[in-house]
């Protein structure tokens, strides 16, 4: 079985700057890690490779210094790694970005045949979920959303658990497929120090815009068919109103006054 599990290296605090003019995150100078939502999609496909036999890969797009988040895969479990960096990816949407992967994983695809592709439910940067569906979309590859729980696997497909507004339902994939991960599937695992050693030894495969064949007018800010228009951190008060009275009558009645006033109720 072969598993490809896409991350993200995002900023690791919430304190980062937006740049006025192109909405996006300003990214140089802030302290940066996995995107907390893909550690679980990478903890399972580690667990699958575990029960079924196999290989998990990796694939990340980001500049030189996202190679860091696929070291990091390594020391947790994956065997091999794919990094897409080139300038041309520069401020990608989540359409333009989804694309780019899925051209990435079609390459790998024909190096080593892929099953299943999981990706956490959303990034901590933007908190779209648009990826995981995005990419199935793009491969026209069949997908499932908010995955819980994996509750089975057979030699031609893949069934799941998922999260929906109703509760749960339960879906069988047929392979290749792509699933979103939440974190209920799992608890990632602390680094070994095998893992770690194997990190530092392993080779990080590059490829650019070219290397996947991918056509530039899908691809960076100026090819994206969404535009951020205003970016901005919510301001918090924290006003509020002590309501007064001699009873909890008295305090209640005074409290549906102010209500109505407001226009509450």
């Amino acid at each position: 079985m072969h598993i490809l599990a896409c991350v993200k290296q995002t900023p690791k605090s919430d304190n980062v700057k937006i740049d006025p003019v192109t909405g996006c995150l300003i990214r140089s100078g802030a302290e940066s890690a996995m995107n907390p939502f893909d550690e679980y999609a990478l903890e399972e496909a580690v667990v699958l490779k575990e029960q079924m036999g196999g290989s998990v890969s990796v694939i990340t797009m980001g500049p030189p210094a996202a190679e860091n988040v696929l070291r990091e895969s390594i020391a947790r479990g994956a065997d091999k790694v794919y990094q897409l960096s080139d300038v041309a990816f520069a401020g990608s949407d989540t359409w333009s970005t989804s694309y780019a992967l899925a051209k990435g994983a079609g390459k790998i695809d024909e190096l080593e045949k892929i099953d299943v592709i999981i990706c956490g439910k959303q990034t901590n940067d933007s908190d779209t979920g648009h990826i995981g569906p995005q990419i199935s979309a793009w491969l026209n590859w069949p997908n499932a959303a908010f995955v819980k729980k994996v509750l089975a696997v057979s030699e031609n497909s893949l069934t799941v658990e998922r999260l929906t507004e109703a509760g749960t339902d339960v879906i069988e994939l047929p392979f290749p497929c792509v699933i979103s991960v939440v974190k209920e599937i799992s608890n990632p695992r602390v680094r070994s120090i095998k893992g770690r050693m194997a990190a530092k030894r392993a080779e990080v495969v590059k490829w650019t815009a070219e290397d996947i064949a991918a056509d530039k007018n899908k691809l960076g800010i100026k090819n994206c068919p969404t535009r951020v228009v205003k970016s901005f951190s919510p301001t918090r008060s924290t006003n509020a109103v002590v309501v007064e009275g001699a009873n909890a009558r008295e305090k209640a009645a005074k409290l549906v006054e102010m209500l109505k006033e407001n226009k509450y109720i």
